[in-house]
């Protein structure tokens, strides 16, 4: 496979600079130096790694894409903006052209997957890019589908924390919802207790101080009904370089998917485990 161009869209934002950061590492990878970026940010570039990667705002990110085609050819996009940008920068790839990783979570995905799906492109989008939590959950969606209302009776808590400036509710605990819901428990998204206050993560959740600007703590409790049985079920995640190690598996999956001519193709994480 010959070296994948990649766009990395977010910057500079935690998690894009750490994903370009890790393409600029590998051999396999080349970073074309534009980021698509929000209307609030001033700057009119970011230097990571010793690349200056020009920032790009709304109003000048087709002209500005178009000529990064132009230029180095076809590439990947990844996408680690924000929530609110979700439908309109997916909306935007598919009008352009360019397949794309959707490493944002948020926004409404249905409309998402219908956009790729009516364009002609392929795309991976994930609410986690982190291999073994995903790989967690397809255990939890195995038992959802072998075991429906295995936990019928039992009570549910979802406790999700994040640094400070993640907007939204992890898409990771919405998904988790829907699984155990399908296992015979009642809970609704807005059930989720969501913690961002720095403070509270420290001295009650003992988030390590280091990781209070990028963290993604997780625990699911069930009790029993007479509360005789407790199941606890943990992930945390310090720091961001799980989520770029899989998104790199993710864009050299997107690019073999392509190179078979895959088009209007929505990918998951799942995909990307199993190579399918």
């Amino acid at each position: 496979m010959s070296t994948v161009k990649v766009v990395v869209n977010g910057i500079p934002g935690k998690v894009a600079c750490t994903v370009a950061g890790h393409i600029l590492s590998d051999p396999r990878f080349e970073l074309i130096p534009i980021s698509l970026t929000g209307p609030e940010i001033g700057q009119p570039a970011h230097t990571i790694k010793g690349v200056s990667v020009a920032l790009t705002r709304p109003e000048a990110r087709e002209a500005a894409m178009t000529e990064s085609r132009r230029r180095h050819g076809g590439f990947l996009s990844v996408d680690y903006t924000h929530p609110d940008a979700v439908n309109s920068n997916a909306e935007f790839y598919c009008r352009l052209g360019l397949p794309f990783v959707m490493g944002t979570t948020g926004g409404d995905r249905t409309r998402l997957e219908e956009a790729v799906r009516r364009s002609e492109i392929a795309a991976v989008v994930a609410p986690n890019m982190a291999k073994q939590i995903v790989g967690f959950q397809a255990m939890m969606e195995y038992a959802a589908d072998s075991f429906p209302g295995l936990f019928q009776g039992y009570t549910l808590t979802i406790r999700e924390s994040h640094q400070k400036g993640k907007a939204d509710t992890s898409g990771t605990a919405r998904a988790m919802v829907r699984y155990f819901n399908r296992l015979g428990i009642p809970f609704s998204e807005d059930q989720i207790a969501m913690e961002r206050d720095p403070e509270i993560q420290k001295t009650r959740w003992a988030v390590p101080e280091e990781h209070l600007a990028g963290h993604g703590w997780h625990t699911y409790t069930l009790v029993s009904a007479d509360r005789t049985v407790r199941f606890e079920f943990t992930h945390n995640v310090n720091g961001r370089e799980i989520y770029a190690g899989g998104t790199l598996d993710a864009l050299l999956f997107l690019r073999k998917k392509l190179d078979e001519g895959a088009r209007g193709r929505v990918f998951t994480m799942i995909d990307v485990l199993k190579g399918a």
